[in-house]
């Protein structure tokens, strides 16, 4: 955290009072201690209450001495902890060096794990979390003290981690987690991610059943297991999982019951449902997530917004798990900064305070965050930042995006492009593993879609939090799709793309019963009762939010929206077949627009 404290230090005081230093909370933080041990590793089952077997790693310094208790790093995961033959790799040999005990585990019924698994972070997976900390706890090379880290899938885990009550768990590090599985990842905006869901749950499933091209060992049998019966009774208990894909054909609501979950609802994966239980343990929280990596910054300020656990939150310009630099502004080759051994770095810094005592403890909340265009750090200590105010765009004739209303009212039709796409390298696609974020020049889709821009900017702006979006339109279907692009238009007329956002319009009905946690945009339920097909011909209200970034629009550059229909390779198509014309409304009461929140400079 030193050194991204250090990029937040450079911003000058000309930006004004928003941007105020704000106090370092991880200034005092001594460097990690580094050493150059050589590492041991036992593999072994830890049996959970209900007597099912958890395949679990422990790396150790080699030659402790007896006596000697470390703090323990876990991480939990149902991508393997790994494979047959694999190697002692980087990550664990970097924790060890610095002093902690490192443990890996394969949740239930995934790896060389027993059980079943019925669907993502599952109670009784959370259950075993618990278990697994305070079986740490007692073994003698523990000194009872753990904390949870981990990316995507084992970042849910480590926030999860401090759900059960284990007094053993101090702190936690979610990086690219999914606090709001159905909104930030899976139907965002209730639009189904198939893409997703179709390509991740093959893998996983093809991992249960240990058989992956590209590791034709398999994954790593225990000590024990000297002739591989243990792992084939593993695998037989996998038979019972349920192949993702299929099990959620024709799901559409957040209550809809998926009988292959074990008659949970299609909800049940998001931890935002745990808050008592987490805020009830106390347990820092250090979130990471990306303004370009799905809906993962969403979650980071929903949770940050919400939850009274300490927190420190970072919103970086990061492909998923923070390998790649995304911003649109720059070449997909620069640097990622900061590199991933400074946030490996930061993370042991952080623990340092929590499990080994380390003077200077984090108190309050900070966020943390990069603005694009500008390519700078910023932090904050309230979301949205002080100062925020919003600023109305209408959509008017002749394609503009007018700051005043239009006089006139008017329309545009738009038959839908089902082959409009952002392509296979977009926000969406690299949480298949992380890999980099690219948007091509959007001027040849943006003639495919509805666009609106402004007029060339007379100053800087900066957009930092989530646009709103109301469109007053009609359609020739009962349903469909509606996306929203952002994008940043060059005096030269280069379009980038910026962010997105979409609603099915079946879920278009705003709630008035309370929100599980607190947003900067409208609240929707996405549940059965609220639905609402569209009636064809007759005009019907969409808002729905952007997810948020944080941006800067240069002075002679235009903003841009672009209405599109779908986004071929990765959303589903609705409906499925068939032509779709919408209209869309301009000027007068039942006028079209954007909010987007301006922060002044």
């Amino acid at each position: 955290m030193r050194r991204l404290i250090a990029v937040v230090a450079m911003v000058t005081a000309a930006t004004g009072p928003v941007r105020a230093q704000q106090p370092d909370p991880l200034a005092s933080c001594a460097a990690p201690a580094v050493t150059t041990a050589e590492v041991d590793r036992q593999s072994v089952y830890v049996a959970m209450n209900d007597g099912v077997k958890l395949a679990v790693d422990v790396y150790l310094p080699r030659g402790l001495t007896t006596g000697t208790r470390l703090p323990s790093v876990l991480v939990s995961t149902r991508y393997w902890r790994a494979a047959e033959g694999q190697p002692i790799g980087p990550m664990e040999k970097f924790w060890i060096s610095r002093g902690y005990a490192y443990v890996y585990a394969d949740v239930r019924g995934t790896g060389a794990s027993y059980g079943q698994w019925y669907y993502p972070w599952s109670p009784r997976e959370i259950e075993d979390l618990t278990g697994l900390a305070d079986w740490i706890a007692t073994q003698p090379w523990s000194d009872g003290q753990v904390g949870s880290v981990g990316t995507s899938y084992t970042g849910n885990t480590a926030q999860l981690t401090a759900a059960g009550g284990s007094r053993a768990v101090k702190a936690v590090i979610p990086r690219f987690m999914d606090f709001d599985a159905y909104a930030d990842l899976t139907y965002p905006g209730g639009v189904f991610n198939e893409m997703l869901i179709r390509d991740w749950g093959k893998m996983v499933y093809a991992m249960d059943m240990n058989k992956v091209p590209q590791a034709p060992n398999g994954v790593r049998k225990v000590d024990a297991d000297t002739d591989g019966s243990l792992l084939a009774g593993a695998v037989q208990d996998h038979q019972k999982n349920p192949p993702l894909y299929t099990s959620m054909d024709g799901i559409v609501y957040r209550d809809d019951v998926v009988p292959a979950f074990g008659g949970a609802t299609n909800d049940m994966a998001s931890s935002y449902q745990y808050r008592a239980q987490v805020e009830r343990s106390g347990v820092p929280i250090f979130g990471w997530g990306s303004w370009l990596d799905a809906g993962t910054s969403q979650g980071v300020l929903n949770r940050f917004m919400t939850w009274s656990n300490p927190q420190i939150a970072v919103i970086g310009p990061w492909s998923h798990g923070g390998g790649n630099h995304t911003s649109p502004f720059l070449a997909p080759a620069t640097p990622t900064v900061p590199t991933n051994l400074v946030q490996n770095e930061q993370a042991a810094c952080f623990f340092d305070q929590y499990l080994r005592g380390k003077s200077n403890r984090m108190t309050g909340k900070t966020l943390i965050y990069y603005t694009l265009g500008e390519e700078k750090w910023k932090q904050t200590t309230s979301w949205p930042v002080a100062g925020t105010t919003s600023r109305r765009f209408h959509l008017a004739g002749g394609g503009a995006l007018a700051a005043r209303a239009p006089a006139q009212t008017g329309r545009d039709e738009y038959r839908v492009d089902f082959e409009v796409s952002t392509g296979t390298n977009n926000r969406w696609y690299t949480q298949l593993g992380g890999n980099d974020v690219i948007y091509p020049e959007r001027s040849e889709q943006d003639a495919r879609m509805l666009t609106y821009t402004t007029a060339p900017l007379d100053r800087d702006l900066e957009v930092t939090g989530q646009g709103v979006v109301t469109l007053n339109v009609r359609s020739t279907a009962t349903d469909g799709n509606f996306f929203v692009y952002l994008e940043d238009v060059s005096p030269e007329g280069k379009s980038t793309y910026v962010t997105e956002g979409m609603l099915r319009a079946l879920h278009r009905k705003l709630s008035t019963d309370p929100a599980p946690y607190r947003t900067t945009y409208p609240y929707r339920s996405y549940r059965k009762a609220d639905g609402q097909p569209l009636v064809p011909g007759q005009t019907a209200t969409l808002t729905f939010q952007l997810i948020p970034t944080s941006v800067l629009f240069k002075a002679g550059h235009r903003i841009r929206i672009a209405i599109a229909g779908a986004d071929k390779e990765t959303f589903q198509r609705i409906p499925a077949q068939g032509d779709v014309t919408l209209t869309v409304e301009r000027g007068g009461a039942r006028g079209s627009f954007i909010d987007l929140p301006i922060v002044p400079r």
